[in-house]
């Protein structure tokens, strides 16, 4: 099956780019802008989604659907497209490529495939792929090879495995490692910060632990726009470790820390009118003005 036109839910700060980078190879996508922000719609229409009006018209104008969302969001969006294939008719290929657990990936399939449409577990890993080879788009399932057609249209796909939970269970454990990472060094620099040690410990990561903490210093300042999407991908992750029968309290703790960021001044500006010349130290400090007054 050749594709034709690929649908997207939905243009976010992560769904817009991907669909820039298809759009640009000459693949038409499509989106229903149903419920969605004013800043979502404008994102879709910058780089030139063409918007249907409804989940029927969508599906019957898609061969293949991509799931970009919150990690909340991706049970019932699958479930509207359910509703719109059956009502249409139609079937098409949905790739699941949430920040979901393993088992929240194997629910979704079973919707889909019990509605005649073949699923694809994926798992996107870099940022939104402005530049070539910064993101990487893993999937497994039996229908995963149709998914690789869009390595065509500028995607670097690649298969993990023939299981569905396999992708999303890769997603879960790097995310586990740099949002994780990220979630404690907060906590950390947060704490030091309200004992009054931010300095002393800078200057101390700075002769024992240089690299990480430079890491820390040109990534962590951008953090905040971003938290309050990262809650539900923690909650995921504490339930992919439990579902393996490991503790999920460090990466339930990790959400917990992106719900108090989330409450900050920092995390109402978005990623573009952030101040760019804010420090790492800076920012904490406001963290830390954050904590006190919610004490």
């Amino acid at each position: 099956m050749q594709l034709k036109t690929v649908g997207l839910l939905s243009p976010g700060e992560m769904g817009h780019v991907v669909a820039k980078v298809l759009i640009e190879k000459g693949m038409p996508v499509v989106t229903c802008l149903e419920d969605r922000s004013e800043l979502t719609r404008s994102l879709a229409k910058q780089v030139g989604i063409r918007e249907v009006e409804s989940y029927n018209q969508l599906v019957s104008e898609s061969d293949m659907i991509l799931s970009i969302l919150v990690p909340a969001e991706a049970k019932k969006v699958a479930e509207k497209v359910v509703v719109a294939t059956n009502a249409t008719g139609d079937q098409i290929i949905y790739v699941e490529c949430n920040a979901i657990a393993p088992n929240t990936t194997k629910s979704i399939n079973k919707i889909m495939t019990e509605a005649g449409n073949p699923f694809v577990d994926a798992g996107i890993i870099g940022p939104p792929p402005r530049k070539k080879t910064t993101t990487r788009f893993y999937a497994s399932g039996k229908d995963a090879e149709k998914f690789e057609e869009l390595k065509n249209y500028g995607l670097d796909i690649r298969i993990v495995g023939p299981e569905i939970g396999q992708a999303s269970g890769l997603k879960m454990c790097y995310a586990a490692l740099t949002k994780g990472t990220a979630a404690l060094s907060t906590e950390l620099l947060v704490a030091a910060s309200k004992m009054g040690l931010i300095k002393s410990l800078a200057e101390e990561f700075q002769l024992s632990q240089l690299q990480p903490y430079t890491a820390l210093e040109r990534g962590l300042p951008s953090m905040p726009t971003k938290a309050r999407r990262w809650i539900g991908e923690m909650e995921e992750i504490a339930k992919t470790f439990e579902d393996v029968g490991m503790t999920p309290k460090i990466y339930q703790g990790a959400a917990e820390l992106y719900e108090f960021v989330g409450k900050s001044s920092l995390a109402d500006e978005t990623f573009e009118s952030r101040d760019k010349n804010r420090t790492l130290i800076e920012m904490i400090d406001i963290l830390k003005e954050t904590l006190e007054k919610s004490s």
